[in-house]
C-alpha cells in the first residue's frame, strides 16, 4: 500500500509539472520579453539622451535654435539606430547561445539517457521532492523525448526551448521607442527658441520622465510615485549637468 501511495503521489506530481508547462489564463506578465524590455529601455534612453543633448547645446548657445535642432535630430537618429542595432545583435546572439545549449542537451539525452535521468532526479530532489517522488516524476517525463528536452532546458539551463526569436521585433521596438522619447524634449525647438524653448524642453522632459517612471512602477507592481520620482530625479541630474557644462563651454569659447 505504501508503494502504491508513493506512486500515486509521484504521478500527481508529474501531472502538476505537465500542467505547469501549458498555463491557461495566467495573470503573470512576460518579464523576460525582449520587445517590452526594448520599448521601456528605448523610451527612457531616448528621453534622457536627447534631453541632456538639447539642454547641453542650448546651454552653450540658447539663441541658436537651428544648432539645437540639428544636434537634437542627429542625436535622435544616431541613438535610435544604435539602440536598434544593439538589440538586434544582442538578442540574436542570446538566441544562438540558447539554441546551441539546447542542441547539446538534446545530444546528451540521446547518448546518455541514464545519466540525464539521474541528473533530473537530482534536480527534483533539490527542489524538495522525496527520492521516490523525484524518481517517479523524472521517469514519467523522460519517456517523451520532447518533454524531457523541455524539462532539462527549463530546469538546468533556465530557458524555454520553444520561445520564438524576436531579435527583429526587439530592434524595431527599440528604434521607435527611442525616437519617441528623443523627440519630446526637441519638439519645442521647431517652433520657439531661447529661454522659452529651454523651459518648454525642461517641462516636457520632466512630465515624460514622470510618466515613464509611473509606467515602469505600474508594470513592476511597485509604488508608482516612487518610481516616477526616481525617474524624474535621474532626468533632472542629467539635464542639469549637461546644461551646466554647455553653459560653461559656451561662455569660455565666446
Amino acid at each position: 500500500m505504501a508503494g502504491t501511495g508513493g506512486a500515486a503521489k509521484g504521478a500527481a506530481a508529474a501531472r502538476a509539472v505537465l500542467e505547469v508547462r501549458k498555463p491557461r489564463g495566467s495573470r503573470h506578465r512576460d518579464v523576460k520579453g525582449g520587445t517590452q524590455r526594448a520599448a521601456v529601455l528605448g523610451a527612457g534612453d531616448g528621453l534622457l539622451t536627447n534631453l541632456s543633448l538639447v539642454l547641453g547645446v542650448a546651454g552653450a548657445s540658447s539663441t541658436d535654435a537651428s544648432t539645437v535642432r540639428l544636434a537634437g535630430v542627429a542625436g535622435l537618429l544616431a541613438g535610435a539606430f544604435s539602440m536598434a542595432a544593439g538589440e538586434l545583435v544582442s538578442v540574436r546572439a542570446q538566441q544562438e547561445m540558447v539554441e546551441r545549449e539546447v542542441a547539446v542537451e538534446r545530444e546528451e539525452l540521446t547518448q546518455e539517457p541514464e545519466a540525464e535521468l539521474r541528473e533530473l532526479i537530482g534536480m527534483y530532489r533539490a527542489q524538495g521532492l522525496s527520492p521516490d517522488d523525484a524518481g517517479t516524476v523524472a521517469r514519467i517525463l523522460s519517456k517523451n523525448p520532447k518533454i524531457a528536452l523541455d524539462t532539462h532546458a527549463r530546469l538546468e539551463l533556465g530557458v524555454d526551448p520553444e520561445a520564438p526569436g524576436a531579435a527583429g521585433k526587439a530592434a524595431i521596438f527599440s528604434f521607435v521607442s527611442f525616437a519617441i522619447g528623443a523627440i519630446l524634449p526637441l519638439f519645442p525647438w521647431f517652433f520657439i527658441q531661447g529661454t522659452s524653448a529651454v523651459v518648454a524642453s525642461v517641462v516636457i522632459g520632466a512630465l515624460a520622465a514622470l510618466a515613464l517612471g509611473a509606467m515602469i512602477g505600474s508594470y513592476a507592481g511597485r509604488s508608482i510615485w516612487k518610481t516616477a520620482l526616481r525617474q524624474l530625479a535621474v532626468a533632472a541630474v542629467a539635464a542639469a549637468v549637461t546644461y551646466g557644462v554647455g553653459a560653461a563651454l559656451g561662455t569660455s569659447t565666446s
